[in-house]
């Protein structure tokens, strides 16, 4: 496990739970964040290839967090992971805070959208990886994190039909399945983007072994999804 330095601590998985709690005020949607953390955590800490020091860095992989409105979870692993300090945390969603209760990209290091509006940061990340292949960068991967009430948006359904024929094999989407969706799908989440020519893993959202396989599960010519079932949204 990679951890980082912050005052002399070190900060690893174990630690997020401690560092969400010091985020306290009213509007903290605490279910819609605590049903990323697992996810989050794998991807920063064994997946992406970006550190605090190549937020700029062309060659960097570009994480988009389309669920943006729980973002305690999110500026946890940030912070555990170097890219804003400790700090800062305490004052979440304050006057004069950079966490605002939708992430900012102008104020959040290592944020690459604002975001909390649902249904766009998907297309958003279709345009990144169609933008980087136009450009000639073939290597960084794009990663987009929505979750299963997004797919009610029907711009997120024109983002997956688009994608699979298009080839965008470094598009990568996580869907965080809670339960929370107003319309089901037949054959489930996954069977959706299937059906437009994705490859598509379905995995227990809290195991991170199996979210790590799914991850790095191989998709030749084609864009990837990972469906990660947590426990029902329940407030």
């Amino acid at each position: 496990m990679t951890i980082t330095a912050d005052d002399g601590r070190t900060h690893g998985y174990d630690d997020l739970p401690r560092l969400m709690g010091t985020m306290t005020g009213d509007e903290k949607h605490g279910p819609a964040a605590t049903s990323t953390l697992d996810v989050l955590w794998v991807l920063y800490d064994r997946v992406l290839r970006i550190t605090p020091e190549r937020t700029d860095d062309p060659a960097r992989d570009r994480f988009l967090l389309s669920k943006g409105h729980g973002p305690m979870a999110y500026y946890a692993v940030l912070a555990a992971r170097g890219f804003l300090p400790v700090e800062w945390l305490p004052g979440f969603g304050s006057y004069d805070s950079p966490l605002g209760h939708h992430p900012d990209r102008v104020l959040v290091p290592g944020a690459e959208i604002g975001s909390g509006s649902l249904g766009h940061g998907l297309p958003i990340a279709v345009g990144t990886a169609l933008g980087l292949r136009a450009q000639g960068l073939h290597d960084p991967a794009v990663w987009v994190l929505i979750g299963d009430a997004e797919l009610d948006e029907g711009s997120n359904h024109e983002a997956i039909a688009f994608a699979g024929p298009a080839g965008l094999e470094r598009l990568h989407t996580v869907v965080i399945d809670n339960s929370s969706a107003s319309h089901t799908r037949p054959g489930g989440i996954a069977a959706r983007f299937e059906a437009a020519g994705w490859s598509a893993v379905t995995v227990d959202g809290r195991d991170h072994r199996a979210l790590y396989d799914a991850f790095t599960t191989p998709h030749p010519g084609r864009p990837h999804v990972v469906v990660a079932r947590v426990e029902p949204k329940t407030a």
